[in-house]
């Protein structure tokens, strides 16, 4: 994670809120996840990377939606994938 700055934070206009509380990918499939992440741009959640399956990366790379944030609870970070930019 970088210093850099991030367009796509920049360029944002609207958040759409997260789809699920829960990886409907792994619970298609049987499987745990360790986290969740929204995508900021169609609210799409996924696990994290260090989930086994990566479903938040996943979405990212199948679709090129670079943004997302922790729908953890306390937790309100969010991160572009595509410039690997934090915003705390």
């Amino acid at each position: 994670m970088t210093n850099r700055s991030c367009s796509h934070f920049e360029t944002l206009e609207s958040v759409t809120d997260p789809t699920s509380t829960v990886c409907d990918q792994c619970v298609a499939s049987g499987d745990v996840w360790a986290h969740l992440r929204a995508c900021l741009l169609c609210g799409s959640v996924g696990c994290c990377d260090n989930s086994k399956n990566r479903h938040a990366r996943r979405h990212w790379e199948d679709h090129r939606h670079p943004l997302i944030q922790s729908i953890e609870p306390g937790e309100t970070w969010r991160y572009c994938f595509e410039d690997q930019y934090l915003v705390k």
